[in-house]
């Protein structure tokens, strides 16, 4: 199901991001985290929409190529191939350093269950709370989990972007969400 729309780059501190019309966010399988491919502008592109915690979705763009306040003709489609997530260095290290029984855990995982693990470490700006989700992460992958538990998947989790679970607005410009 391709997902066609017109929007304008939005850029909350130093992200450039793409929220989703509320039409298109509809139209994906989830109020969680969405794999995607397709284009912006023509340019092939594959990643991870995340929620934004008011029932829609958005993305980060690529700033070298993209800018708030660009209009851009998007087309998506949820796909059923995940991309692997970037490992924060403080988990992928944690990994790196693990027993083999957590390492084969992670490499046996779907990716959709990797990027949940990695958004579960990355959900808080206190570092203290990230290290002990990183031991906890280690420990439950140890005991067989493969998946993080208990946090919202509807929610807004980047800390730098999120307030309360719900994706930042109060340094957006007032505009419709795209058409």
């Amino acid at each position: 199901m391709l997902i066609r729309f017109k929007a304008e780059l939005d850029q909350i501190d130093n992200t450039t991001l793409l929220r989703l019309p509320e039409k298109a966010s509809k139209q994906l399988p989830s109020r969680g985290q969405v794999a995607v491919h397709g284009t912006i502008n023509g340019r092939q592109f594959e990643t991870v929409v995340e929620p934004d915690g008011n029932f829609g979705h958005w993305m980060s763009v690529d700033r070298k190529r993209l800018r708030s306040g660009d209009d851009v003709t998007v087309e998506i489609e949820p796909s059923k191939k995940w991309p692997e997530p970037i490992l924060p260095a403080d988990f992928e290290a944690a990994l790196r350093a693990a027993p083999k029984k957590i390492q084969e855990v992670w490499k046996d995982i779907t990716p959709m269950a990797r990027w949940e693990w990695v958004r579960w470490v990355n959900a808080t700006p206190n570092p203290d709370t990230r290290r002990r989700r990183v031991e906890v992460s280690m420990s439950k992958m140890n005991n067989g989990k493969r998946r993080p538990c208990c946090f919202d998947l509807s929610s807004c989790t980047d800390p730098q972007l999120a307030r309360n679970g719900r994706l930042r607005t109060d340094q957006l410009t007032d505009r419709p969400r795209g058409a």
